[in-house]
């Protein structure tokens, strides 16, 4: 490592700062830079929330699924240890302390146990912001004694960047809103709940944060495990009513008979067994947030008697003549087509109208991409801190299994695919099976076997399997310029087809073809295949 070396590194860095750039570009190039410096086979930057968990913004060299991590401080003695000097530091090789990375350096098929860990706090405005880490599978990779300094320079740059990226993004927003004042709170990114970098997921969290900001009604739609609380709450916790109470009712799981009183309150004596007054849920979201789930379900007089209090904010107890103001942001979920519902009279026009001002569409977890990578890792991290274990990861195949599922269950079916699949390997681990204190794996790895006995059925592959294998006679010629010209052309084939079946999207091609969507395209530019261009002759 030398001087020069360090400088060539810092100088493009310092003039990102003056660019306005996507915060996702500007911490890859940070980290890309680092580990240009100092030989790291895997660093992360991660955000302090709530003074007790680490959340990683960015990663480079880890496995895809530590993005969704979420690492509690007090489980993790490195991190705990790297917070409290409040300055760069290295462990010792030797060190007995659980690397919180074991098995999530990616490539997976070497060595699992990290060997050699530095980390730096980061300080935004004289706090502590997160961590810098840097990790190496082999002992002594890190022992450089100008490291340290080196990356208490990065350390001191990488707050400059993450501020100036935070400052962007809160002008953005002022130019967005003017004239909304907002808390400090309010300041942050999306709750962490809200997993996933698709393009799809960062256009619902540009419209959950164009919206929070006003008091109009929204409507969330989504199949059913996609999350629709979860956007709820972040709709609510982005608002300025996040100080509020925010107050749920599933529409679905109440008989008629009770929903009025649910919703509107009732006084003592206006049906049996009404022994008290009661408030009803408007009232006791007053000031905040009611969130209506499974609206759908709301039978057509209930629909009826709630119209007055959507439009005017006014309501009446069961049972009683007086009338109470409440002053309610709606935010409604359904996984039904309403319009539809509208069309076959089980929904009234006036009623629909008056809730989807503001449509959100949360989308399915196959239209995600690499998502599900993400968000497994956060059941991953979830799973291992509920029992104790040291580590817990996916092997290669259990990963491309689950980018190629098809999700019928989105979400809430990951969550419990996940939680199974632990249990099944922790079974079959030794000691696997006995207590929380028995002698287990310091790395427990999940394979597809643990995920599904047998791969489940999936009929969107059925084209892609029924498609003909192209016999020598098709590629008559090939084979006097190579092997090579024949497979290359063979993929052009197979790429182009899969294309016009899936309307030219890149994202149904790869689930098709069982490939990462990112590989996919890198492929097709390689060979020079589009979207929309001509089929090969």
């Amino acid at each position: 490592m030398t001087i020069s070396a360090t400088l060539h590194a810092l100088i493009p860095l310092v003039a990102d700062l003056a660019l306005e750039l996507p915060e996702r570009e500007r911490l890859r190039r940070l980290l890309a830079a680092l580990r240009t410096v100092l030989p790291a086979d895997a660093v992360a930057l991660l955000r302090l929330e709530d003074g007790e968990w680490l959340r990683p913004l960015a990663i480079d060299g880890l496995v895809p699924d530590a993005l969704g991590r979420r690492f509690r401080i007090a489980e993790h003695p490195r991190f705990a240890q790297l917070m409290a000097a409040g300055q760069a530091m290295r462990f010792a090789p030797d060190s007995g302390l659980p690397d919180p990375y074991d098995g999530l350096i990616a490539p997976s098929s070497g060595p699992l146990h990290v060997h050699d860990c530095m980390g730096c706090v980061l300080q935004v405005g004289g706090a502590a912001w997160g961590l810098l880490t840097l990790d190496a599978l082999d002992e002594g990779r890190l022992s450089d004694p100008h490291s340290l300094a080196v990356l208490q320079a990065f350390s001191n740059l990488a707050s400059a960047t993450v501020s100036t990226a935070e400052r962007v993004s809160q002008l953005a927003r002022s130019a967005a809103f003017a004239g909304v004042q907002r808390s400090p709170m309010h300041e942050e990114s999306a709750p962490r709940s809200l997993i996933g970098q698709s393009p799809v997921m960062q256009k619902l969290k540009a419209d959950i944060a164009l919206v929070a900001e006003s008091d109009l009604t929204v409507l969330i739609a989504g199949e059913t495990g996609v999350g629709k609380e979860l956007v709820a709450q972040a709709v609510h916790a982005r608002s300025a009513r996040a100080s509020r109470p925010l107050v749920s009712i599933n529409c679905a799981a109440l008989p008629d008979s009770l929903v009025e009183s649910e919703l509107f309150g009732h006084v003592r004596g206006a049906f049996t067994g009404a022994l008290s007054e009661r408030r009803g849920k408007f009232e006791q979201a007053h000031g905040g947030t009611l969130f209506l789930d499974e609206v759908g379900e709301l039978s057509l007089s209930v629909q009826a008697k709630l119209l007055r209090v959507l439009q005017s904010g006014q309501l009446q107890r069961l049972g009683s003549d007086r009338e109470h103001h409440v002053d309610v942001r709606i935010i409604a979920a359904t996984n039904r087509d309403l319009a539809a519902e509208v069309a076959a009279g089980r929904i009234r026009a006036d009623f629909y109208h008056r809730l989807s001002v503001y449509p959100l569409h949360v989308p399915a977890l196959r239209e995600r991409d690499s998502d599900v990578l993400q968000i497994a890792g956060y059941f991953l991290e979830e799973n291992r801190s509920r029992l104790g274990l040291g580590g817990l990861r996916l092997d290669a195949d259990a990963q491309a299994a689950l980018l190629t599922h098809g999700w019928p269950g989105n979400v809430r079916e990951l969550e419990h695919l996940v939680s199974r699949a632990v249990l099944k390997a922790l079974s079959r681990a030794p000691g696997g099976g006995g207590s929380r204190h028995a002698h287990r794996p310091r790395i427990l790895t999940l394979g597809v076997h643990d995920l599904w006995a047998e791969l489940p059925a999936r009929p969107e592959l059925a084209p892609f399997r029924a498609l003909p294998a192209l016999s020598p006679r098709s590629l008559h010629g090939e084979e006097q310029r190579g092997l090579r010209i024949a497979v290359e052309n063979y993929e052009r084939h197979l790429i182009s087809q899969s294309l016009a079946r899936n309307d030219e999207s890149w994202a149904a091609a790869a689930r098709e073809l069982q490939v990462d969507r990112a590989n996919l395209q890198r492929l097709a530019r390689r060979l020079g295949v589009q979207a929309g261009m001509k089929k090969p002759r």
